[in-house]
């Protein structure tokens, strides 16, 4: 049988770095409207929740994806500070699903064949490993703030392609179960899968220079399909 996949979608009305920035127009549409496109072309997704304080977010939900569910974030998780593990006890104790699949709509570049294939691996690989979160691969010389290197050896001067890879948690999926939250209070398990993704899908939008970028990517991706 296949099992149930809920995808939750956390959306705060106000945003510190870049004003209004979920609903914000991005060649043409809201911001959110991508991630929401996207989890609805994803046959392993059976249900889609956004939980979010914003009125406007709200109404352009409503109006233009009625099959999403719409809840109203409680005043007590709301604010720039609550922690996203508090935010997503409280969304799973509203609908049960096997899974929860958790993303952001400041990816709007995430493909759903890559959150579908996210969900496949975690499936047929569960319980050897209980959760999953995606990566991105790195080749790069990285040193740490103090000025030591981290996976290199300066006096052995390495191609990068030849360097060790290091993985960077790009907030682009997550996936658990509600009991291993809740025993933990962490939506990453004792035994989280890295799901490493293409860094093409996982421009993730925290500054204005974000924007600027992944607008006019997806307006150049709009222009060539007219």
């Amino acid at each position: 049988m296949k099992p149930s996949v809920v995808a939750l979608v956390p959306m705060r009305h106000h945003s510190q770095r870049v004003p209004e920035k979920n609903y914000r127009l991005i060649a043409g549409k809201p911001l959110y409207a991508y991630i929401i496109e996207t989890l609805l072309s994803c046959p392993e997704i059976d249900r889609i929740l956004v939980d979010t304080d914003s009125p406007v977010i709200s109404h352009g939900l409503q109006e233009n994806y009625p099959s999403v569910q719409v809840i109203a974030r409680p005043e007590h998780l709301s604010g720039d500070t609550v922690p996203m593990n508090e935010i997503l006890l409280y969304d799973t104790s509203l609908v049960e699903a096997d899974y929860f699949l958790q993303t952001h709509s400041t990816n709007p570049l995430l493909k759903a064949e890559t959150v579908s294939q996210a969900v496949s691996a975690l499936v047929s690989q569960y319980p050897v490993f209980d959760s999953l979160f995606s990566v991105t691969r790195w080749q790069k010389r990285l040193w740490t703030a103090e000025g030591k290197p981290v996976n290199h050896d300066p006096s052995v001067l390495l191609q990068t392609q030849d360097l060790p890879p290091i993985y960077e948690e790009n907030s682009c999926i997550y996936i658990f179960k509600r009991e291993n939250l809740v025993r933990r209070r962490n939506r990453m398990g004792e035994r989280p899968l890295m799901f490493a993704m293409d860094a093409s899908e996982a421009y993730d939008i925290d500054e204005e220079i974000d924007f600027q970028i992944v607008d006019a990517i997806l307006s150049s991706r709009s222009e060539r399909k007219e």
